[in-house]
């Protein structure tokens, strides 16, 4: 049975002006950039990791869910 798409990972909860990024896990080498996601109390933080210092992208908490299925399901391969 393949697992449920909307399960999200556990992410600990930050503010929005101290967000706690979390990286991920999949890189292609050691010197690509990765996506870093925060969670905060309204939504989702998501940067870059080779531009740290712009601003980042801000969505809800349906937008984080409906971008984790994508994922899954292979849409932006």
């Amino acid at each position: 049975m393949p697992a449920d798409p909307t399960r999200l990972p556990k992410l600990v909860t930050s503010t929005i002006d101290n967000p706690t990024w979390n990286r991920s896990s999949f890189r292609v080498a050691a010197t690509d950039g990765c996506v870093e996601v925060a969670k905060t109390e309204d939504g989702y933080l998501i940067r870059d990791s080779k531009e740290p210092d712009q601003r980042p992208l801000h969505i809800t908490g349906d937008e984080w869910v409906a971008f984790v299925k994508g994922v899954k399901a292979g849409e932006f391969n």
